[in-house]
């Protein structure tokens, strides 16, 4: 799967700051769950509402931007590797409903998630 030059820029701050660092393996760990802005605050040691101008400064993309695409990139590794549903692999990269899921894996991935099976299936 490519890697795209912002992806290794984040990739490269998330690792050099500390607190950075303690939220992306918190949040690599536990992406499959429901994450909070208090959550994430909570495991880099600021406020919320300092966090979110934080994370985006340091980073240059929200933090929800950010974990938005951590899923879409774990649920495409999941589509490319099984044959589970759509609908589990939602579930299993932390979306509540497929609505969701299937609106953020196209603003992400630029395709539906079918529509990315079936490409890969060609």
């Amino acid at each position: 799967m490519e890697i795209t030059a912002q992806e290794e820029t984040d990739k490269s701050t998330l690792h050099s700051n500390a607190r950075l660092n303690r939220v992306n393996c918190y949040v690599r760990r536990h992406y499959s769950d429901k994450i909070t802005l208090v959550e994430v605050a909570k495991v880099a040691c600021l406020e919320e509402r300092y966090f979110s101008t934080f994370f985006h400064r340091k980073t240059g993309i929200c933090f929800k931007y950010w974990l938005n695409q951590l899923r879409i990139k774990k649920a495409k590794e999941a589509i490319i590797e099984s044959d589970v549903s759509i609908t589990k692999i939602a579930f299993l990269v932390g979306y509540q409903d497929l609505r969701t899921f299937e609106r953020a894996f196209k603003r992400h991935a630029g395709v539906t998630p079918s529509r990315f099976r079936k490409n890969i299936d060609s």
